[in-house]
């Protein structure tokens, strides 16, 4: 009888403590969709990242829960945490391929390459990525609104790139590595359409072969 009344005490006890584990402020999956929504539209994304977390996380099989999805990774764009960004569109893209949102995803996961390209005096990593990605985007989704906003995108992607070759092309030609520099200005003109470089890049293969030239006869 003792063991008992002390088997229902400790269930009474365990009971108790989940409810009083359990938040008082805990929101319905409706509050949370709607906090969060509010929020975001306000342009406070960092409450809005956390109504959406909470509603990914409490409610992983609500109605919601894909639009918590989507607006997580909009929300970590909107605060400029790329990388992070990447990871949550490129985790929806994986969990829902036949989503209509997915030729939006794509046009973001290459705006936040996009948006960290450097000067044309650095590296161009963020660059190829956008431009892989755009690409990527007008192939598979050629009729979408987003692959038409890519196109300026795509080519600011290969002006940044353009520009790069010839940056590199000027500096081995001052520095007096004439093939090298040839090299790269002839790349220019082979791998990227006319994006404002292809005359200087033209100027200096002219230059370059001329002085090659002349080193040759002197040898």
């Amino acid at each position: 009888m003792k063991n008992k009344f002390l088997f229902g005490l400790v269930l009474v006890m365990f009971f108790s403590g989940c409810a009083w584990f359990q938040s008082k402020d805990e929101k319905s999956a409706q509050e949370l969709v709607s906090d969060g929504i509010s929020d975001y539209r306000d342009g406070d994304y960092k409450d809005a990242l956390e109504s959406f977390e909470k509603l990914k996380d409490w409610y992983p099989f609500s109605k919601y829960a894909i639009l918590a999805e989507l607006k997580i990774a909009d929300a970590h764009y909107k605060l400029e945490q790329y990388d992070e960004a990447v990871i949550a569109y490129e985790e929806f893209e994986n969990l829902h391929p036949r989503n209509e949102a997915i030729p939006y995803i794509v046009y973001q996961i290459g705006n936040c390459y996009f948006e960290q390209i450097e000067t044309v005096d650095r590296d161009q990593n963020n660059a190829k990525r956008a431009l892989m990605t755009f690409t990527r985007l007008k192939k598979q989704f050629p009729d979408s609104v987003y692959a038409i906003k890519a196109r300026e995108n795509i080519k600011q992607c290969l002006k940044s790139l353009a520009g790069h070759d010839l940056y590199v092309g000027l500096y081995y030609y001052k520095t007096k590595h004439y093939q090298a520099a040839l090299d790269r200005f002839k790349s220019i003109i082979t791998n990227y359409s006319d994006v404002g470089v292809h005359n200087e890049a033209l100027k200096y293969i002219v230059l370059c072969e001329a002085t090659i030239k002349e080193q040759s006869e002197v040898r």
